[in-house]
């Protein structure tokens, strides 16, 4: 006896859904564009802004601060004529920021002596592979400390911000032949721009040795720098190919690596200067400035840190290249140093590089895959 079903009214009303749910259900919901409603705020907050530029500035600050104080401690002598160990330097530096490694995760932990010790004994005691894997960066940082120390003892500190900046060289070097990173035709044109404006530098500073120090020997100087710029690249490409997919932190990176570069840097400091430390001591020469350099360079991490996490690349940028003016403006007034015009067309054209590698790209971001089409629907996936 087929005939019209008789229709369920409970049935009926579960599958109509009124208008007037709809038009709640979309109140209720806001559109996907005012997701970013946050973030806007969270710019034109007063605090982060203060925070932002606040790091900004001691950024520039810790750059030229480090470099200027550096070169007055190892063209200044103290008060006994005595020039202080530049391997004991670094092996203070390594101390201390050893110790502001410690603090940090000590605070992250509420403070707390338990937590410490368990941070410590999961990622040092418990994880001998990760200790060995950060040998080499350690060893690294510790030789291109030393060669900093060596740089700036033979090169003025204009000549050392401009020639320094062959880091980025090395660094995209070794990004591309060990992450297998690919760069643009701009970033690649900007490093050819960095090697002929360093070239530059490099061929007006020859005939413009004016130092007082007749022992500097500014061909060291320039080796001591394209080394440091070598390890600086190599090192931190490393170091970045470590960080990848661990869920580490930082600090406990650096706690980690601080364990091999302090003693590193002492036994560095031993067989360097052994002779110098038996007879005058491991502090000799050391006076207010020298503390104070090694503090600033120790602090240099942490700073680069914050700035890492509230700046973008190009107030990273706008930093460096502010530095390096303010380096040339200083070492003029404070080391008699007088540029020519060949000085100011090499270091306009490393400026101008630095601005080309990290120009922000046009391309839409790697990390929005393809449209995906299910049945009459079309959805993309943001990572």
């Amino acid at each position: 006896m087929s005939g019209p079903q008789p229709t369920d009214p409970v049935r009926q009303r579960q599958h109509q859904v009124p208008s007037s749910s709809i038009e709640e259900s979309m109140k209720r919901s806001p559109p996907a564009s005012s997701k970013n409603a946050p973030i806007k705020a969270s710019r034109s907050n007063p605090s982060a802004m203060i925070i932002k530029y606040g790091s900004l500035l001691l950024l520039v600050g810790q750059m030229v601060g480090l470099v200027l104080l550096m070169r007055y401690s190892r063209t200044r002598h103290a008060g006994d004529g005595e020039l202080y160990l530049a391997s004991t330097a670094v092996f203070m530096m390594e101390v201390m920021k050893f110790c502001l490694c410690l603090g940090v995760v000590f605070y992250q932990g509420n403070c707390s002596v338990t937590a410490l010790r368990s941070e410590l004994y999961k990622h040092v005691w418990a994880s001998p592979y990760d200790l060995i894997k950060l040998c080499v960066p350690s060893f690294l940082y510790t030789i291109q400390n030393n060669l900093l120390y060596l740089a700036l003892t033979n090169l003025d500190a204009a000549s050392y911000q401009v020639l320094y900046q062959l880091k980025i060289l090395t660094t995209a070097i070794f990004s591309a032949t060990m992450l297998g990173r690919r760069f643009s035709a701009t970033k690649w044109a900007s490093l050819v721009v960095l090697t002929c404006g360093v070239a530059i530098v490099e061929i007006s500073g020859s005939d413009n040795d004016t130092s007082e120090n007749k022992d500097q020997n500014r061909f060291v100087g320039l080796v001591a720098v394209l080394s440091a710029a070598c390890t600086s690249g190599f090192s931190g490409v490393y170091f970045e190919k470590i960080l990848k997919g661990s869920e580490v932190t930082l600090w406990i990176r650096n706690i980690q690596m601080g364990l091999f570069s302090i003693a590193i840097a002492l036994v560095t400091a031993m067989v360097q200067d052994s002779a110098k430390i038996s007879q005058k001591g491991f502090f000799v020469g050391y006076s207010p400035i020298v503390l104070t350099v090694i503090t600033v360079q120790a602090v240099g991490g942490l700073i680069v840190a914050v700035v890492v996490k509230y700046a973008d690349n190009v107030l990273k940028v706008f930093a460096s290249s502010f530095s390096i003016l303010l380096s040339c403006l200083i070492s003029a007034l404070a080391f008699d140093f007088r540029p020519n015009r060949s000085f100011l067309v090499g270091a306009s054209l490393v400026l101008l590089s630095t601005v080309m590698y990290f120009k922000p790209s046009k391309r839409p971001p790697r990390d929005v895959l393809p449209v995906v089409q299910h049945g009459t629907r079309k959805s993309s996936l943001v990572l």
